[in-house]
C-alpha cells in the first residue's frame, strides 16, 4: 500500500513539472537568443502550434491505443484524410469541373459501393462451395462498370483549367466547418478498414493499418481531380487574418507602433497567437471529452475489454464491437488534427505525409507521454515537437563543439554535416531512456 501512495503522490507533482519545464524552454526559445535559441517569438508560436496539432493526433493514438489496447500503425493515413477536407469543404468551386465530370465521378463511386455491397449479401446467402465465385463475378463486373463511369469522368475533370486547377473544386462553405468533415472522413475511412481488420491478431492489424494507411496517402498523391495529387493545393483560407492583411490595417498599425516593434514581426505573432488560442480551445475540449469517456462506465468497460478479452468475453461484452468504436472515434481525433494542420499551412502537400514523422513520431510522443494517459499524451507531445525541431539546430552546435579538437579532415567534416540528422538519434535516445527509467511514460496512466 505504502508503495503505491508513494507511486500516487510522484505522479502528482509530474504533469505541473512537466508544464513548467515547457513554459521554460518556450520562453527560452522566445528571449534568448544564442546558438541553440533562435530569440523569437515568431519561432517559439510557430513551434507551440504545431505542437498542439501533434498533441490532437497524440490524444487520438492514445484513444485506440491507452483505452483499447489497439496499434494503428496507419496514422499518417487518417491524417492525410482529415487534410482533404479543407480543399473539398473551404474552397471555391472551380468553374466548369462539376459539369466536365462531377455526378459521373458520384454515379461511379456509388456503383463501386454498391458492387461491394451486393457481393457481401450474396456470398452470405449462396452456398459455401459457390461463394468465392460468385463475389469474384460480382466484383469483376462492377468495377469493369466503375471504371467505364469514373476513368472518362476524371480526364474531363482534370483537362478543365489543368494549369490553375484541373480538380473537382470545393463548397466555399467556412474553413472551421472543414475541421469535423476532416474526423467524419478520418472516421468513414476507420470504420472499412476495422470491419476487415478488427478481427486479426494484433500484430496482423499493425500491418494492415500500415498498408491502408500508404494506400490513403499513394491515392491521394495520384488522383489529380481530387486535391491537385503531386501538384500540390495552395491558398486555402485561414480562420485568422492574413499577415499583409493586417500589416494594412491603421488600427493594427496604431496598436503596433506603441508595441516597439516592425509591422511585419508584430503581424507574424499576432496570426500565430491567434491560431495558438483556437488550437488550445480544441486541445482542452478533446481532453475534457476523452476525460469524461475514461471515467464513464464506457471507459472502465474498455480498459477491461483492453487488459483481459477473454474475461470480458466471458461477461458478455461484444469485444469486436467496441474495438470497431474506439478505433473509429481515435481515427476520427487524429483526422481533425489533419483537417486543422493544413489549415494552419494554407497548403495541402501529398508528398509530405511521411510515415517517419506523422506515424513514429506520434507513437514516441504517446510513449513518453504515457499511454492511457490524455494530459501524459497531450504533454510528451508538445515536449517532443519541440526536441524535434530543436535537434535539428543543436546537432550542428553540439557536434561543433565536439569536433573542435579534431583535426581537420573527412571524419570531422562528415560528422559536422551529418549533424542535422541528429534529431532520429535524439529521438531514439529519449524513447530509450524514458523505457528504461519511467516504462509507464512521464505521466502514466493512474
Amino acid at each position: 500500500m505504502s508503495t503505491t501512495r508513494q507511486a500516487e503522490s510522484t505522479s502528482l507533482w509530474r504533469a505541473p513539472a512537466l508544464l513548467a519545464v515547457l513554459v521554460f524552454l518556450f520562453v527560452l526559445e522566445g528571449t534568448l537568443s544564442n546558438a541553440f535559441f533562435s530569440g523569437s517569438w515568431n519561432s517559439a508560436l510557430g513551434i507551440l502550434n504545431m505542437g498542439l496539432l501533434s498533441a490532437i493526433m497524440a490524444l487520438g493514438v492514445n484513444i485506440t491505443w491507452g483505452y483499447a489496447g489497439l496499434f494503428n500503425a496507419g496514422v499518417v493515413g487518417f491524417l492525410a484524410l482529415g487534410g482533404l477536407a479543407p480543399v473539398l469543404v473551404a474552397t471555391q468551386p472551380v468553374p466548369g469541373a462539376w459539369e466536365a465530370g462531377g455526378p459521373r465521378v458520384l454515379l461511379a463511386l456509388a456503383v463501386g459501393l454498391g458492387t461491394l455491397v451486393v457481393a457481401t449479401l450474396v456470398a452470405a446467402r449462396v452456398p459455401r462451395a459457390w461463394r468465392f465465385w460468385a463475389a469474384l463475378l460480382i466484383i469483376s463486373v462492377g468495377y469493369v462498370a466503375y471504371r467505364a463511369l469514373f476513368d472518362p469522368a476524371v480526364i474531363a475533370i482534370e483537362a478543365n483549367n489543368p494549369a490553375k486547377a484541373g480538380n473537382i473544386g470545393g463548397l466555399g462553405l467556412p474553413v472551421l466547418l472543414s475541421w469535423p468533415v476532416g474526423g467524419l472522413l478520418a472516421a468513414g475511412a476507420a470504420w472499412g478498414v476495422g470491419k476487415v481488420a478488427l478481427g486479426l491478431r494484433s500484430d496482423y492489424l499493425a500491418i494492415a493499418t500500415l498498408g491502408i494507411g500508404e494506400i490513403i496517402v499513394a491515392v491521394m498523391r495520384n488522383e489529380g481531380w481530387l486535391a491537385r495529387g503531386v501538384l500540390n493545393f495552395s491558398g486555402i483560407p485561414r480562420p485568422v487574418p492574413y499577415e499583409l492583411d493586417l500589416q494594412g490595417d491603421p488600427d493594427f498599425q496604431a496598436r503596433v507602433a506603441g508595441w516597439g516593434m516592425d509591422l511585419a514581426t508584430a503581424s507574424g505573432i499576432w496570426v500565430k497567437l491567434a491560431y495558438a488560442g483556437l488550437f488550445l480551445v480544441i486541445v482542452l475540449l478533446l481532453i475534457l471529452l476523452s476525460e469524461l469517456a475514461l471515467k464513464s462506465p464506457w471507459g472502465r468497460m474498455m480498459r477491461a475489454i483492453r487488459d483481459n478479452e477473454v474475461a470480458a468475453e466471458a461477461m458478455g461484452k461484444d469485444v469486436t464491437r467496441r474495438h470497431l468504436q474506439v478505433f473509429v472515434i481515435g481515427a476520427a481525433v487524429i483526422g481533425i488534427a489533419g483537417a486543422m494542420m493544413v489549415t494552419l499551412d494554407g497548403l495541402l502537400n501529398p508528398s509530405g505525409y511521411n510515415p517517419l514523422r506523422y506515424t513514429f513520431l506520434v507513437w514516441v510522443m504517446v510513449i513518453v507521454g504515457g499511454s492511457g494517459n490524455n494530459w501524459g499524451a497531450v504533454l510528451g507531445a508538445v515536449l517532443i515537437w519541440f526536441l524535434w525541431i530543436k535537434a535539428e539546430v543543436w546537432g550542428p552546435a553540439v557536434m561543433a563543439l565536439v569536433t573542435a579538437p579534431m583535426p581537420e579532415g573527412g571524419l570531422r567534416s562528415h560528422l559536422i554535416e551529418s549533424a542535422p540528422h541528429m534529431r532520429f538519434l535524439a529521438m531514439g535516445l529519449v524513447l530509450l531512456l524514458v523505457l528504461r527509467f519511467a516504462p509507464r511514460g512521464l505521466i502514466p496512466e493512474k
